[in-house]
């Protein structure tokens, strides 16, 4: 397929895009920054700028799907609202673009860990990730409310790292997964996997999933 790939040099999207190029996918590589990319035939880069849906729709179009792994940097102190303005802009680029099939990376956060407890509400949750994560959850809520797009979002379980790719993995729903009494982990190469085995053959059409070791 012929991959969009929004914020592929960031620590998900990097390995988001290993995977999609390992499978022989044509991928167009959407930064801010394309000296940080690296060279391979299967890949061209495009500079834009997240949060301007205009040339979001000029990088997307013409493509099978958009995979948007974007994140404003977790030091910015206006996260929240930043994450909701890009995630806003790339949505409404994809539309203009008259691309129906979009996966957008998010958080842990809004994974329920007790019937109508998500985890970023609970007292354990850490400070410096609160809010980006409830940008992050606003984002979804939005997600939620669009009807004109394939959409599918993706949450990573409660901790996520560079690891080694096992190609193995279990899903989830909307609520955290666990090993035992610990939340699960999972490597950022394998959530890759369960991303891109997700846009070969869709499971999760207008739905979230998690996904976590096995």
């Amino acid at each position: 397929m012929k991959i969009a790939l929004i914020g592929a040099s960031g620590f998900v999207g990097s390995a988001i895009l290993q995977e999609l190029l390992s499978r022989n996918h044509q991928v167009s590589a959407i930064v801010s920054n394309l000296s940080k990319l690296p060279q391979h035939p299967q890949l061209s880069g495009v500079a834009a700028d997240a949060y301007q849906a205009g040339q979001i729709a000029a990088a997307v179009a013409g493509h099978d799907a958009v995979v948007s792994a974007f994140n404003p940097g977790w030091n910015k102190a206006d996260i929240q609202a930043l994450a909701v303005k890009g995630h806003d802009a790339i949505v409404a680029g994809v539309k203009q673009a008259d691309v129906k099939r979009f996966l957008e990376v998010g958080g842990a956060g809004s994974l329920e860990v007790a019937p109508g407890v998500q985890l970023v509400d609970t007292p354990e949750f850490p400070a410096e990730w609160k809010e980006g994560a409830l940008g992050v959850r606003e984002a979804l809520r939005r997600l939620r409310e669009e009807s004109t797009l394939d959409w599918t979002f993706v949450s990573p379980p409660a901790f996520l790292h560079p690891g080694e790719r096992s190609g193995k993995y279990r899903l989830g729903g909307d609520q955290l997964l666990f090993n035992g009494d610990k939340p699960a982990d999972i490597s950022v190469e394998d959530l890759a996997v369960a991303i891109v085995d997700e846009l070969e053959k869709p499971q999760h059409l207008r739905r979230r999933f998690t996904a976590a070791a096995v």
